[in-house]
């Protein structure tokens, strides 16, 4: 490991000969590993975490070589958080969701600060940031508990039913277009178009069709686009008292978003904040109804042990499971050598279940601590910028259900997205009294 404040030492030449790549069942980037059973993935990662370096999945179509399609994933903790402090080193400007390479506007479309490095990173973060503060994000405490109380309202009139539609998928969403001053009337657009967003490979919202694929994925950005861009220049001409009005207007030393910057932004806000908010909500479910024994303790103690339960469900749910960084120059991270172009996944599935950091990582446990998971990014500029606002939400839900419905449980298995990227469930059958 690198010292502390010091960058990772330049590498020596790679040997000639190079390890030989883990294809096939193993590609981490194929949606077929991810439709495995749970234990099967949780066995293949153990597997990886026990190799004498990060694994190198390449692409069976080209050789191993820098301008391949292959990649390194970093799947131990120690790795993956490391990587997370060095963005010099581990850059995001080539694409953070994708580990084929896509045009540069597409990135910076569709992924707005977390495909961007420093500097335009930092100035982008600076003017956002205002609004994701533990301070702001307590102005719209009573907005959640409000919305988590009409859901629920709405969940026990209507009786048992698919989770995700009825609760899970309402809050996050809610709150963000509350937050942005986006009315009802567009709600179903947005939800519509964030699936669409982040469907990864799920015949349920996309296309099998490649080129039809990519034309709903711009579709659906340039509808989220377009909505934000009208709004924002609503709000020039009158001013509200919602996150559209203070991004359009916001000037922190002299610098403004362009309309261009905010579209980019508003697109990565609805589709991370929705997407993760409410995948851990809907895998809370899914856990506290696997583990009644833990079940009983949050219900026991709810205000004492809801934070730890919290964390818990991110760091075993993962519900965003990499990123991707490129390497900058040759260097030595963690003993091991990467050279400039090499991709790199940064697992933090796998970081999370690391036995070297987490003890019985494999079980589920609220009481955990410490509990120092990268389910919201590993430390460093691209740490979760709504990771507050996520928290308050899933705290606020795990209440409001808890208190006034009991005994709601899942009552079938989770239909998971298909997707390599996100940790998703599309439908979770749900019973209570």
């Amino acid at each position: 490991m690198t010292s502390p404040g010091s960058a990772p030492a330049p590498a020596a030449p790679r040997p000639a000969s190079t390890p030989a790549p883990l294809t096939g069942e193993l590609d981490l980037s194929q949606n077929d590993f991810w439709a495995a059973p749970p234990a099967a993935r949780h066995a293949a990662f153990a597997r990886l975490r026990a190799l004498p370096g990060p694994p190198y999945f390449a692409d069976p179509e080209t050789p191993f070589t820098t301008a391949g399609g292959g990649y390194y994933a970093l799947v131990r903790h120690a790795d993956v958080t490391e990587a997370s402090r060095h963005p010099e080193i581990f850059s995001s400007a080539r694409g953070a969701t994708s580990l084929v390479d896509l045009p540069p506007e597409f990135n910076e479309y569709f992924g707005s600060m977390i495909n961007m490095d420093d500097p335009r990173h930092a100035r982008l973060r600076r003017i956002v940031s205002r609004a994701f503060t533990p301070k702001m994000i307590r102005k719209f405490e009573d907005d959640v508990r409000r919305a988590a109380a009409v859901i629920v309202d709405d969940l026990i009139a209507t009786g048992p039913c698919d989770f995700v539609q009825h609760v899970s998928a309402r809050l996050p969403l809610k709150i963000i277009c509350d937050m942005m001053g986006i009315g009802d009337e567009h709600y179903d657009m947005v939800l519509r178009n964030t699936n669409t967003i982040l469907a990864g490979g799920d015949p349920e919202f996309l296309s099998e069709d490649m080129d039809t694929a990519i034309g709903q994925i711009l579709t659906a950005g340039s509808e989220l686009a377009d909505l934000v861009t009208r709004l924002a220049a609503e709000r020039q001409a009158s001013p509200a008292d919602d996150l559209i009005t203070a991004l359009a207007t916001a000037n922190v030393d002299g610098e403004q978003l362009t309309p261009a910057e905010l579209a980019s932004f508003f697109i990565l806000l609805v589709v991370a904040g929705n997407e993760t908010t409410r995948n851990a909500i809907s895998h809370a479910l899914v856990l506290l109804t696997e583990h009644p024994e833990q079940r009983a303790l949050l219900t026991a103690d709810f205000e004492g042990r809801v934070a730890g339960a919290v964390e818990e469900i991110v760091r075993y749910a993962s519900p965003v499971i990499w990123m991707r960084r490129s390497v900058t120059r040759d260097a030595v991270v963690n003993g091991h050598q990467f050279r400039e172009g090499d991709k790199v996944a940064l697992v933090y599935w796998s970081a999370n279940r690391d036995e070297s950091v987490f003890a019985h990582p494999e079980r589920f446990d609220i009481t955990r601590s410490p509990n120092p998971h990268v389910g919201f990014g590993g430390a460093g500029p691209h740490f979760c910028l709504g990771a507050h606002l996520a928290r308050r939400e899933i705290t606020v839900m795990l209440r409001e259900l808890l208190h006034r419905v009991p005994s709601i449980r899942a009552a079938g298995e989770p239909d998971r997205l298909l997707s390599s990227f996100i940790n998703g469930i599309k439908h979770l059958p749900c019973t209570f009294d």
